[in-house]
């Protein structure tokens, strides 16, 4: 039998969690056991095999069938049921109000609790990612779990830079609507609230410098308000019509013709902004 016979047959033999190394002296192999690190005892590896409102990433790719011409069962209801009925995690709550931030004309109170919970597990699983990949001794089916976890890591990191990008368009868009309505202000986290008054007194700098203090003193007024001319400072237009889905019972609310208008839960309405917005801060809906 050859030396590469015998390579061959040993990593057939070879157990999952056990790795090979080479001797010191007689170069010959020997097997030693797996020794998992402290940092993979009750982190995401462990939380990834919890029970979520819908199968993980990872366990799709597990469950997912060899044979790309394998026959598509047609039973999504049930499952897509039992998740309505399951309780959210952060990541489902946070894709949640990110889509709300993204269609609402108006801004929307932050998520300064949720987006920090999220940026402190991301962060873990990217330590925990690196760390493994380091390892002398992280198998190939390891390897794989890995990439489908980082995979799920920049899926988050996604949405995150999304919303805070949906954000701050909106503060550089109402900056000063923002800075003259104080109630505005408990929408805004402080770091928010603080770049809303940079970004006005920045932007008032350049418009004085480049145009205003050539003009005449009464003309140099950057709020001034005028009949049958749009005002200078530029709100939210909450006439925005928008889709909202109920995600539970609501109470009536009024309509712009006058009538009254009762959602049930899962129904999807078209509807201008301002009539479902107190619903909207509640939670009751979610825009779609």
């Amino acid at each position: 039998m050859s030396r590469g016979h015998k390579k061959s047959s040993l990593r057939e033999r070879r157990p999952a969690f056990y790795a090979v190394t080479p001797c010191t002296y007689n170069h010959s192999r020997r097997l030693r056991p797996f020794t998992r690190p402290e940092t993979m005892e009750g982190d995401w590896l462990d939380e990834l095999r919890q029970p979520r409102a819908g199968p993980s990433f990872v366990q799709r790719a597990r469950d997912a069938p060899d044979d790309d011409d394998a026959i598509i069962r047609d039973d999504f209801g049930p499952a897509v049921i039992a998740q309505e009925d399951a309780e959210e995690t952060s990541f489902q709550q946070f894709i949640r109000h990110w889509m709300n931030e993204r269609h609402a004309p108006d801004i929307l109170p932050a998520q300064e609790d949720l987006l920090a919970r999220l940026l402190d597990h991301a962060r873990k699983q990217a330590n925990d990612v690196k760390l493994l990949r380091e390892h002398p001794d992280t198998s190939e089916d390891e390897h794989f779990r890995i990439m489908l976890v980082q995979t799920e890591v920049e899926r988050v990191m996604f949405v995150i830079r999304s919303y805070v990008r949906t954000r701050l368009q909106k503060i550089e868009k109402y900056a000063r609507y923002i800075g003259m309505t104080p109630e505005v202000h408990e929408r805004l986290s402080q770091g928010e609230l603080d770049y809303a008054q940079q970004y006005v007194q920045i932007l008032d700098t350049i418009l004085t410098n480049a145009v205003l203090q050539s003009l005449p003193p009464p003309q140099q007024g950057l709020d001034d308000k005028t009949a049958d001319i749009p005002p200078m400072i530029q709100g939210p237009d909450k006439q925005r019509p928008v889709f909202a889905h109920a995600r539970q019972a609501c109470p009536p609310v009024r309509l712009p013709d006058g009538s009254t208008m009762e959602m049930e839960k899962g129904q999807i309405s078209l509807t201008p902004y301002y009539v479902i917005e107190q619903l909207l801060l509640r939670g009751e809906v979610e825009l779609v």
